[in-house]
């Protein structure tokens, strides 16, 4: 069990490991950690776990944001260049070299307890924590995967991966190939695999914030709808959901009666003692001043048209807007005009009180009950079991909306046949709850009953996952089609600057520029 390590880890394949890494390697710092017990381990292993999130760019690339008006003031290039879906050009706290690096080096956290474990533990605490830092690894990549990769087809061999980690480096200048991505997902899926049956609550002082059971199976449910396992997805979300999933849903019923303040709303809806918050995370991010009661980034936000057409105050199968129990807000200043939930904390460490400075943070919830459900609800839709969808998607609308209504798939059906498709005027401007579906994988003609209830389960969860950055992962799976449009002083879409098709290569966040030069194949351009 014994390993020496670094106490600020090698960061394998960021630029420090893949460019100009010698002299990071030759300063080595004498302290030591020795991983010889397995409370050692067990601290380790809280290095493994994210404190930077993805959130905020993947929301500002999807169709949850509008550039809402040129007279509004740009927060800097990085926002600009996010909204627009050009390759990064300047770091913020929010890029996604950031989230590469931070990913990685918690894949280099969990290699090293990984190694000091070994492969076959003597005590049940040995192979629980190695379960945990399986479940860190295969995330971390994961969601790597999910957004510098494409999305998985059955043509992954035929698509780039990322070099999944599996040990610590050791090297000193290494070189990596990013393989493909079958590969890259097989090598995720055995990881999950290995862990499930030993994944345990049982050592954790507070489990939401680690890989406890429920947590385990959510994530498990989402790998393999992402990797179009559909009956896998439906056990791994019932293993998670239990038997009476209405119970582990957020208490939406209760916040709407709480206080209208933001901060003790956002609080409750972070709150670890919450049943539908299975992960939560913690890191550096501006998501709360973007997506909350700010002005900070006004000018590229969810927009009041955007929510009016496409999705909060969008007329919805539950009913008008006013039904929905989540609460919105709708916030409009000189350098501000947006519409969101209070469902992106903001919290603010001082390093300076006397100077009022310091540093933004947040908590994500990461992997949820809710979305748990939603992605249960897909795989039967794949499956073709209707009914079952219908009732996941009935039990989710009820939580969520005042409404007394059950879905049916014909009721599903005839609610959206009504509906035209996005961008259908003469300009392409104008959304509503239903855009054209473009999958790699097969799905029945639209008008269908199958494409119908896609159609609801999209719309649902890109209510329930909102600013949380999950929506970019749909657009890109069913090759769902963007124009980027920029509001007039009326709130409404004037001007087409951009298209976002479902072939586009931009889709696929580009890789680091360093780690590129240092030698990894970029993404096509």
């Amino acid at each position: 069990m014994k390993q020496y390590i670094r106490n600020t880890f090698i960061c394998v394949l960021t630029a420090t490991a893949l460019s100009g890494c010698d002299d990071f390697l030759d300063t080595m710092p004498d302290n030591r950690t020795t991983l010889d017990t397995e409370d050692k381990i067990e601290k380790m292993i809280t290095s493994a776990y994210l404190d930077h999130e993805y959130c905020t760019a993947l929301e500002l690339m999807s169709d949850n944001t509008d550039d809402c008006g040129e007279k509004l003031t740009s927060p800097g290039r990085w926002y600009d260049d996010t909204f627009n879906w050009r390759d990064e050009s300047e770091n913020d706290n929010a890029c996604l070299k950031t989230f590469w690096e931070t990913a990685y080096s918690c894949i280099a956290a969990a290699n090293e307890a990984l190694d000091a474990l070994g492969p076959k533990p003597e005590t049940e605490k040995g192979r629980q924590l190695r379960a945990e830092a399986l479940l860190c690894r295969a995330y971390n990549h994961f969601m790597l995967g999910c957004i510098f990769c494409q999305p998985w087809t059955d043509k992954a061999e035929q698509h780039l991966g990322l070099p999944y980690m599996k040990a610590p480096e050791k090297d000193l200048n290494p070189k990596y190939d990013r393989g493909n991505l079958a590969d890259f997902y097989k090598n995720i899926q055995a990881d999950i695999e290995e862990a499930l049956p030993y994944v345990s609550d049982s050592y954790y002082s507070v489990p939401k914030y680690h890989f406890n059971i429920k947590a385990a199976y959510a994530f498990a449910t989402r790998f393999y709808l992402y990797s179009q396992q559909w009956e896998n997805a439906i056990s791994a979300a019932t293993r998670c959901l239990g038997s009476d999933p209405s119970s582990m849903l957020r208490n939406w019923a209760a916040m709407e009666d709480m206080t209208t303040n933001y901060q003790a709303f956002s609080d409750a809806y972070i709150n670890a003692s919450e049943n539908a918050n299975l992960l939560l995370i913690t890191g550096h991010s501006s998501l709360g001043v973007i997506f909350g009661p700010f002005e900070f980034c006004g000018r590229y936000n969810h927009s009041l048209s955007l929510a009016a057409s496409e999705d909060l105050h969008a007329d919805n199968i539950f009913g008008d807007y006013t039904n929905l129990r989540m609460g919105t807000h709708y916030y409009e200043s000189s350098e501000c005009n947006k519409l969101i939930l209070w469902k992106a904390a903001f919290k603010f460490e001082y390093t300076d009180l006397v100077a009022g400075v310091g540093i933004r943070h947040t908590v994500v919830p990461v992997l949820t009950t809710d979305e748990t459900l939603l992605n249960r609800a897909e795989a039967y839709i794949m499956t073709g079991q209707y009914n079952e969808a219908a009732a996941d998607l009935t039990m989710w609308m009820k939580n969520a909306a005042r409404t007394n209504s059950n879905l049916t798939p014909q009721a599903i059906v005839n609610f959206y046949k009504r509906k035209n498709y996005s961008y259908y005027d003469d300009n392409g401007l104008l959304g509503t709850l239903k855009k054209h579906l473009n999958p790699a994988f097969e799905i029945d003609v639209e008008g269908s009953v199958q494409e119908s209830m896609l159609q609801c389960l999209l719309s649902f969860r890109r209510i329930e996952t909102i600013h949380q950055g999950l929506r970019w992962f749909d657009i890109n799976r069913y090759g769902i089609e963007i124009p980027r449009r920029v509001m007039n002083e009326r709130n409404q879409p004037f001007k087409k600057t951009d298209f976002l098709s479902k072939d586009d290569l931009r889709r696929v966040v580009q890789l680091p520029q360093d780690v590129i030069v240092a030698g990894l194949e970029a993404n096509p351009r």
